[in-house]
């Protein structure tokens, strides 16, 4: 079985990242039963993606064969992707080693449960679009219909200063290509 844990440096003493689409790396194990078998730590080529990097991460933990994947918070598009595909979404935090395990154990279990409502957003990026209105991977706070999480104030303040600096480079990547067109 495939396990892919969103984290920062990666490996089993890593945290398991508040965030899933743009994490830094992910931790991929290998399990039989419940015992850990091999683990693979690879970067995150979608982290710093000007838009869509839950569903590009989401297309590519599916296109892995991953029977579950977990992340201190997942966005309603990837969840819409992973869920359709059959993979588990476990929302979990704390070291990578002891989350799996508990996973492993049957311990933690699938914490997504959708709403009727919920339905993956629709847009289309050209090159330099503006942000969509509801990204998915703001804190778990921002989503009426999401279920809650144990995210601490710090995490969270993590977050948005991440979207604040993501944001504020593809305003930047506009004023340049505004720029370009204007020559």
């Amino acid at each position: 079985m495939k396990i892919i844990v969103a984290t920062n440096r990666g490996g089993l003493e890593d945290d398991v990242s508040p965030v899933f689409g743009r994490c830094q790396t992910f931790t991929i194990i290998e399990a039989e039963g419940n015992e850990i078998k091999n683990v693979e730590v690879i970067p995150n080529q979608f982290a710093s993606a000007v838009h869509g990097a839950g569903i590009q991460t989401g297309q590519w933990v599916v296109s892995q064969g991953a029977k579950a994947v977990i992340a201190g918070n997942f966005g309603p598009n990837v969840t819409a992707i992973l869920q359709q595909a059959g993979v588990e979404m476990i929302t979990a935090q704390g070291k990578v080693k002891d989350v799996v395990e508990r996973y492993l154990r049957g311990e933690l279990k699938s914490s997504f449960v959708p709403s009727p409502s919920m339905q993956p957003m629709q847009y289309s990026y050209p090159p330099f679009s503006y942000p969509p209105p509801y990204p998915p991977h703001y804190p778990p706070s921002y989503y009426p219909n999401y279920p809650p999480t144990q995210m601490s104030k710090e995490e969270e303040m993590k977050i948005i200063e991440e979207e604040l600096q993501r944001i504020e480079d593809l305003l930047s990547a506009i004023k340049k290509r505004l720029e370009e067109l204007k020559k």
